[in-house]
């Protein structure tokens, strides 16, 4: 009992603990490490002495004998889709579940992508995960100078050879082309997110690249800011007019902007969807698969997505392609009809 009143005086250590149990200080730091290699006796006789002791593992301190925190920074740019805050969960879990934690930051203004990643580098943090933010060549020149890697995640980067992990946006765009020309649709409207995304311009690529291959078909674009605000007013000023032109369908090329317009279109307008408009998005977020959305969707596979990126972070040596793309699901929804239906 003098052992532990003696540790209390100042700030306990792995030291006072394995002293404390009994056993070696590598095994404390096993104990608090998940999936590590100890016995179940051992485990329970290290967190029963670091609970007497008030011991809590210093992240910091451990970080400066191992070479690394375990931490990860995750920098997004758009918290308001819930695409990107759906992702940061999966992200949150996955590191946790690997002894990991997360730092995560959000950019406000797309501009200050740099001086969001400047904080970022102040804590010493293993790797950095770019969801929806830029970045310059000037901060990626830095991070790898530092030794550290940044991986994009469902965002390319042109003109750099940063590591990227995205779902097949181009071929989930042409998937709901075809899929909504296969119901008739000649006539579409897309609707636009980030104009200097290359997300929004890979699906809206795709998808025009299908409608020219099939021909027939007219497309016009309009800019819906990549939110339900943006969208939903987008909706009002198109068709406010007294004698608006209806498009057959529209893409939204994210849910939530899908979303958006569904509850313009039909709160406003009383149009049926999609009897009178059909309608699409994409990433297949929990809110558009609910009632009354269902939306037709591609679904992007967040956890192989999430599991690619971790590797790349696991193994940042590693010889590959720098653009890991990863095919998305369609999901048929009931925002589009069925082939043939009037």
């Amino acid at each position: 009992m003098s052992e532990l009143k003696k540790a209390r005086r100042s700030r306990v250590t792995s030291f006072d603990v394995a002293r404390a149990a009994g056993v070696s200080q590598p095994s404390v730091s096993r104990a608090f490490t998940p999936g590590a290699s100890i016995t179940e006796e051992t485990r329970n006789r290290v967190l029963t002495a670091a609970r007497e002791l008030g011991y809590v593992p210093n992240v910091f301190a451990s970080s400066l004998s191992k070479k690394s925190s375990g931490m990860i920074a995750v920098i997004s740019g758009n918290l308001n889709n819930p695409f990107y805050s759906e992702s940061l969960q999966v992200f949150v879990e996955n590191f946790q579940r690997t002894g990991r934690q997360v730092l995560a930051f959000s950019v406000r203004d797309q501009t200050g992508s740099d001086e969001v990643i400047m904080q970022a580098l102040r804590y010493p943090v293993d790797g950095i995960v770019m969801t929806s933010a830029r970045v310059t060549s000037e901060m990626v020149k830095m991070s790898e100078g530092l030794g550290i890697p940044v991986v994009m995640f469902n965002r390319r980067v042109p003109g750099t050879n940063l590591a990227t992990v995205q779902c097949d946006n181009a071929s989930g765009g042409a998937a709901l082309a075809r899929r909504m020309h296969a119901a008739g649709a000649r006539d579409f409207l897309v609707l636009r997110g980030d104009p200097l995304g290359s997300t929004t311009n890979d699906r809206v690529g795709g998808f025009r690249r299908a409608l020219d291959e099939m021909g027939g078909a007219t497309v016009t674009e309009v800019e819906g800011g990549s939110n339900y605000s943006g969208a939903y007013g987008a909706m009002m000023s198109r068709f406010g007019s007294p004698s608006p032109r209806w498009p057959d369908a529209i893409f939204a090329v994210n849910d939530i902007m899908a979303i958006g317009c569904a509850d313009a279109l039909r709160g406003n307008f009383g149009i049926r969807i999609p009897e009178d408009i059909m309608l699409a998005g994409f990433d297949g977020i929990r809110e558009g698969q609910r009632e009354p959305y269902r939306l037709t969707t591609v679904r992007q596979p967040i956890e192989s997505m999430v599991s690619e990126t971790l590797a790349i972070l696991d193994h940042p040596g590693l010889r590959g392609p720098s653009l890991r793309l990863i095919p998305g699901d369609l999901i048929p929804g009931n925002t589009v009809r069925a082939r043939g239906e009037a």
